[in-house]
């Protein structure tokens, strides 16, 4: 591949490991920056390129294992966190927390991937996420009881759980849609965060392996590199923005990445319309 090709691969890498863990949908912003400037369907093929902007959320979902390693091997009792209570947070939460999404997903994959990869169904996504996400700081608990991972119930897992079926539409935000959530229901936001992204590592495995297996005959070797350069671009970027994110959030909230999303969603309905 030339080398403005691989170019494409690091700005596409970049904007999903900065967008990732914020609530404005990684998927979103790939699609607007794809769609609008880079056009990588040209020389990847459209198969292909939906599948490189899964594939490369792995970088992202690999800096969550590197920053959150203790408590992911504590899920299946290789870790003992200290301070951890009895009643804590383990693989059974997180199983219980995919399953919706993983149901739905397999159920319209193919929909979703043949209508809905669009900048016109991401504005829609992108607003109605931020009505979501304001709701969720105006009508949120003030003092959340929920204040630790190991503060979760089961049925408060599931019940995110089906609120992050609503991801599946590109624009809403895996993030923005469970962590407004969580809120709604009685986490604290670095605690729906982090329930979050740790539900999104096994969630985000199986869909780029199974979007890979799917359209493998569509992807040839002169895209390897271009897919290489990509993932490492988005681990090496995720690293940088998921602990800054975790420390934002607390103290930001919901409400300034709505209004983001809002104004994005205003200037595409511009410039599509000029």
């Amino acid at each position: 591949m030339e080398w403005i090709e691989l170019l494409k691969a690091l700005i596409l890498g970049f904007v999903e490991g900065m967008t990732e863990f914020a609530p404005v949908s990684s998927t979103g912003h790939m699609i607007i920056v794809d769609d609008m400037w880079l056009q990588t369907k040209e020389f990847l093929g459209s198969g292909s390129a939906n599948t490189f902007k899964i594939v490369i959320q792995l970088g992202s979902i690999l800096a969550v294992v590197f920053v959150m390693w203790k408590r992911l091997l504590s899920l299946v009792g290789l870790y003992k966190i200290e301070g951890q209570k009895k009643t804590r947070f383990n693989l059974g939460h997180v199983i219980v927390g995919i399953i919706p999404a993983g149901i739905f997903g397999l159920l319209f994959e193919d929909f979703i991937d043949e209508n809905l990869f669009s900048i016109k169904t991401v504005i829609v996504g992108l607003i109605i996420g931020a009505i979501f996400m304001i709701i969720a700081d105006k009508f949120g608990p003030r003092r959340p009881a929920i204040t630790s991972l190991d503060d979760i119930s089961y049925s408060k897992a599931l019940k995110i759980g089906f609120i992050q079926c609503l991801s599946l539409w590109p624009g809403f935000s895996r993030s923005g849609s469970t962590i407004s959530g969580g809120v709604l229901l009685g986490l604290d936001h670095k605690t729906a965060a982090d329930f979050t992204f740790i539900m999104a590592v096994p969630i985000m495995a199986g869909a780029s392996g199974l979007s890979l297996v799917k359209n493998w005959d569509q992807i040839n070797a002169d895209h390897f590199w271009f897919y290489v350069i990509g993932f490492v671009s988005a681990f090496v970027f995720a690293l940088i923005s998921i602990k800054f994110f975790l420390k934002l959030i607390s103290k930001v909230k919901l409400t300034p990445f709505a209004i983001y999303r809002i104004v994005l969603a205003l200037i595409l309905i511009i410039v599509l319309a000029v």
